[in-house]
């Protein structure tokens, strides 16, 4: 199956730093000049392992000493060869060095004395204070946990599970005019490698279907909302067959065979089976494909080891598997792809489950009660979301730093109002924007307040944009219709500019947002 895989610091003084980077973040974010500026950083800056000189995402310059820097590289590698951090040790040999470096600036300062000491002092009070930073994002993102070895392992059993389904799919289906199945893409949080706090638990899968021969699909647009909600149409049309008939297959033309030849080869067309009208019926696939797995499953070698429960659902095919006291839910929605692309219509959308539910952020994807017609398809972009995390996975230099960022907001900082679809958008975002080079564990810290600061511009300009649709940096690998590629991009903050209150409380919470991150960050 495709998986789609500071310290403690003195409170009379550091605390008091803190405050002062978190009022310049807040600054910086009301100004639309500056926030501007800050994007311009993240896109014109070198990247610090090519420079002497290094420069934040906020746009200060920031001057290291060559035997710092090798301190700092000394110890993140040190971090990296190990899983876990000892981090009551890091802090006392840190208070140590704190101390050792306080003692160097006062006898420095009775020295010089005057203007050069004071200036002195305050390159080093910066130079401290970028370190403390570095060690800071070490330890934070050491002490935050990814997605459980339960979710990972999870992810593993379900692939095993459609890589096995398919096998016998293929050979079920192989002398009818029933569609043909893929093989099943894993989508969601799981497999995108995070997980909120309110994720329901469903390892979801897309099952991609193929038109049985004699047979084509035309996708038709029979929505008129919005385009991250569309909704299509799949019409089936018949077509020629003879001459693969005369090429020696044993296929009967369903166009030019007569009904009785039919009969008698008990051979029915899809539009007699699955379809209203000449268009393809989810619910009655969705009957087709559960007893396609019902069928299957006792062909399948999981079946000697699991035991399978199917569970009630019109638009997909859920089941529970068991073993012992170990279970798991799997959801195959099955869907059509468009084109050659990574953009599916299928039986329910899996953004619509993952729970993102917010009182200031509406999800970019309807719930599934909205779709009554039995015909629908809707739209989703859920296999090229986890393309693009697979992408980004095999170049970051941690290959986890991204999902922590997403763990800390969805789940350490969850209850401030935004959704996870939400933070999910932000972050995509930013790893278009910030070179992936650059997300390191030592800049960890850096790259959540540039979460953050990208999110309040978002709410300033009442404007976030779609990340798959009219995305210009979305990467070349994933693949969309070329229609896709020139639409406007879908503003899914277009309810707060129509709506003062939920804008006023957005930002509100916005503010609080921010104290919670940077009580969290002096916490460490």
């Amino acid at each position: 199956m495709k998986a789609g895989n500071s310290d403690d610091v003195n409170e009379g003084e550091d605390n008091v730093e803190g405050m002062e980077e978190y009022a310049e973040v807040k600054k910086e974010q009301e100004s639309c000049d500056a926030s501007e500026q800050r994007n311009s950083d993240w896109t014109g800056q070198e990247d610090s392992r090519c420079s002497g000189k290094e420069v934040d995402h906020s746009g200060f310059a920031k001057v290291e000493t060559q035997e710092e820097n090798k301190e700092v590289i000394k110890e993140d590698d040190s971090d990296r060869k190990k899983d876990g951090v000892n981090v009551e040790g890091n802090e006392n040999k840190d208070r140590k060095e704190d101390e050792r470096c306080n003692v160097a600036s006062s006898k420095k300062e009775g020295s010089d004395g005057g203007k050069a000491g004071s200036s002195s002092g305050g390159i080093e009070e910066r130079e401290d204070t970028r370190d403390a930073e570095n060690t800071q994002g070490i330890l934070l993102v050491d002490c935050i946990q990814g997605p459980m070895k339960d979710v990972e392992r999870g992810c593993s059993v379900t692939a095993e599970l459609m890589e096995s389904f398919t096998r016998v799919f293929v050979d079920s289906v192989s002398n009818s005019f029933y569609p043909v199945p893929e093989e099943a893409i894993g989508v969601g949080s799981a497999f995108e490698g995070w997980s909120p706090c309110e994720w329901d638990g469903v390892y979801r899968v897309v099952v991609p279907l193929n038109p049985p021969p004699g047979h084509t699909f035309h996708l038709e647009l029979s929505s008129a909302g919005q385009m991250a909600a569309r909704t299509f149409s799949v019409r089936v049309e018949l077509v020629c067959t003879c001459r693969r008939e005369q090429l020696g297959e044993k296929l009967l033309c369903l166009l030019h065979h007569s009904q009785e030849e039919l009969w008698q080869e008990q051979k029915r067309s899809l539009l007699e089976t699955l379809c209203t009208g000449s268009y393809l019926d989810v619910e009655k696939t969705c009957r087709w494909f559960h007893q396609l797995v019902r069928s299957s499953w006792l062909r399948v070698p999981q079946s000697y080891s699991w035991h399978l429960v199917f569970q009630p659902c019109s638009r997909s095919c859920r089941f529970q598997l068991s073993r012992g006291k170990k279970s798991l839910t799997v959801e195959m929605l099955f869907g059509v792809r468009q084109g050659d692309s990574d953009i599916f219509v299928v039986s329910q959308p899996p953004e619509a489950q993952e729970g993102g539910s917010s009182i200031l952020v509406s999800s970019s994807q309807p719930a599934e009660a909205n779709f009554t017609a039995s015909t629908a398809w809707p739209e989703t972009y859920a296999v090229a979301e986890v393309k693009f995390f697979q992408r980004v996975a095999r170049q970051v230099p941690c290959e986890c730093l991204h999902l922590k960022c997403l763990q800390v907001f969805t789940c350490i900082l969850r209850g401030t109002g935004f959704s996870s679809s939400t933070w999910k958008t932000v972050v995509m975002h930013l790893l278009t924007i910030v070179p992936l080079s650059r997300w390191s564990r030592r800049e960890f810290v850096v790259h959540l307040w540039d979460v953050v600061a990208y999110l309040g511009c978002c709410l300033q300009f009442k404007r976030l944009d779609h990340f798959v649709l009219g995305n210009e940096r979305l990467p070349a690998e994933i693949s969309l219709p070329p229609a896709m590629r020139r639409v406007e991009p879908l503003n899914l903050f277009e309810h707060l500019a129509r709506d003062p209150a939920a804008h006023s409380a957005a930002m509100q919470a916005y503010d609080h947002l921010q104290f919670r991150l940077w009580t969290l960050l002096s916490g460490h």
